[in-house]
């Protein structure tokens, strides 16, 4: 995503009243820690105001009530789009209805209310269900994972170890395609499949 659209996420994010480190966001946002300082200082030359906690457990904060546009999308509203996306062929036009996608499901913003109307926590345990059995038995995963600067890609990964992020549950991975140790969020893996193939 571009500038704009990042330091918009951002300001999403730190609007939950929640305290944020630096690594976080950037993970969340897969950038590098330098740029989310640059948003921060964007944010702030527009008016809002970040707080910085110093200390091994600080990290930003925003103490301002800020306006964000409530949304109102329910389950079926994320079932028509994630179908009319499966029948799209343009690539371009197929990760735009993904980050759609997402930000009707409450990637961007944390709300209580939506996942409990979309049942993402169900998800979210099937996934870590799958993603745990693969760890104890060593098996290789195929995933089509989805990143901001990427769009969707299939991964054939090696589950690790399992994580909490601030945003939610992540899998430290070896990734067969990068050939390289990844660290992958839950929420963005759109498909996954328990393969009989050990590493």
């Amino acid at each position: 995503m571009g500038k704009v659209a990042n330091c918009i996420t951002m300001a999403s994010l730190l609007a939950n009243n929640r305290k944020y480190n630096i690594e976080v966001l950037a993970s969340h946002l897969e950038v590098t820690p330098r740029m989310i300082r640059v948003y921060k200082d964007e944010l702030e030359k527009c008016g809002i105001f970040i707080d910085t906690i110093r200390g091994p457990y600080g990290g930003y904060i925003l103490n301002q009530t800020i306006r964000i546009p409530n949304r109102k999308f329910n389950y079926s509203d994320v079932k028509l789009l994630e179908d009319l996306n499966q029948n799209i062929q343009n690539e371009d036009l197929k990760n735009q209805l993904i980050v759609l996608i997402d930000k009707v499901r409450g990637i961007y913003f944390d709300s209580k209310e939506e996942k409990k109307e979309l049942n993402l926590e169900n998800e979210t345990l099937s996934k870590y269900n799958l993603l745990t059995r693969a760890i104890k038995e060593k098996r290789k995963v195929k995933i089509l994972y989805y990143s901001f600067d990427n769009g969707e890609n299939e991964r054939i990964i090696h589950p690790l170890d399992m994580f909490l992020y601030e945003t939610g549950w992540g899998i430290a991975a070896f990734c067969e395609n990068k050939q390289d140790l990844r660290n992958f969020e839950l929420k963005r893996i759109r498909k996954y499949e328990l393969l009989d193939k050990n590493f």
